[in-house]
């Protein structure tokens, strides 16, 4: 049974690193690559938190961390105070489920949505036919399917719906919290909506906490109550929903709110400003691993690794706010191009 306590975390990061090792070319060395640095986070029953960042920061290992799928190279992760590492993986998924990107690829193409909804009930031996037939029936009418779709198959249905599966399937065995990893980016724009409505339903209903993983602010200011923003694997800022959009303090941050399209006429494409090149996470640049794409970078910026400095609405990892060490000013960094 798991510890109701409303003053301890649900789910908490401590210091978590993972690091694989990855070899370039045929005669070339292996080399370590960090895909998660020194990630810490918790988060309160009931909470949301959005985790935002390019594609290839880390944030699906991340995922893949919490759901047992990888053990972390350092540090730990705890759900009601317990180390996942030293659970039983069967136990965790009852009390973590994911929703992936593609709700196609996600569902067995060649099982009836009955077979898929009901598997995770039948894999840990919950009820018999009778009951799980009749969760199966309750959970679709939750999500807003109609319950002739149990003889259906995936192909049969629309992407929206196909999706509305993945969310029942994860939800059948009442699982404390779940990962939406990017769940709502292979749809449609209205279709989108949707589902982010039905998950911001589901999360009032059942008390879930969700780590709504994306790339896109727009999503996560939809949902989320707070939001922390992944670079090269590092959580670089951490606020509050209405903190980070009002008055977000790291460069990459502000370069990722620019992005959000806008509905406006005429405004077209926003410029991020931060060039097409990612980092080589293999070998990240020295100092702020952002300091080679950000406008405000200064000559420190390029040696000196950037500390965690708290704020009003959490943290921020940047010299400019640093100002107990005086890196809050200093002469700029010439680069090419800025």
């Amino acid at each position: 049974m798991s510890n109701t306590d409303t003053t301890q975390p649900v789910l908490e990061l401590r210091s978590v690193s993972k690091t694989y090792t990855v070899k370039q070319g045929m005669f070339g060395k292996p080399k370590p690559l960090k895909a998660i640095n020194d990630v810490s986070i918790s988060l309160k029953r009931g909470e949301v938190l959005g985790l935002v960042g390019e594609s290839g920061c880390g944030k699906s290992t991340l995922a893949k961390i919490l759901l047992g799928l990888e053990e972390p190279t350092k540090g730990e992760v705890r759900v009601d105070g317990e180390v996942i590492g030293a659970t039983d993986r069967r136990t965790l998924a009852r009390r973590i489920q994911p929703i992936f990107q593609d709700p196609y690829s996600s569902l067995n193409p060649r099982k009836s949505i009955e077979d898929i909804i009901s598997l995770p009930l039948r894999v840990h031996s919950i009820g018999d036919s009778n009951t799980q037939d009749k969760a199966v029936r309750e959970i679709l009418d939750i999500v807003g399917l109609p319950q002739r779709v149990m003889r259906t198959y995936p192909s049969q249905m629309s992407g929206g719906q196909r999706q509305r599966v993945a969310i029942a399937r994860a939800l059948i065995m009442k699982p404390e919290i779940v990962i939406c990893d990017e769940p709502t980016s292979a749809l449609d724009v209205s279709v989108q909506s949707q589902i982010l409505n039905l998950l911001n339903d589901l999360r009032a209903e059942f008390n879930l906490t969700y780590l709504f993983i994306s790339h896109d602010l727009a999503v996560v200011e939809h949902l989320a109550t707070r939001v922390a923003v992944m670079y090269l694997g590092r959580i670089v800022e951490e606020s509050s929903v209405g903190g980070l959009f009002d008055t977000s303090g790291h460069p990459y941050t502000q370069a990722l709110l620019k992005s959000v399209l806008t509905p406006e006429a005429g405004k077209g494409v926003p410029d991020t400003e931060l060039g097409m090149e990612y980092p080589n996470p293999i070998a990240p640049p020295s100092g702020c691993h952002f300091h080679p794409r950000c406008p405000m970078a200064m000559t420190h910026c390029a040696t000196v690794p950037p500390r965690p400095v708290p704020t009003p609405e959490g943290h921020v990892e940047c010299h400019l706010f640093d100002t107990e060490n005086g890196h809050d000013t200093g002469t700029p960094l010439m680069r090419e191009g800025v």
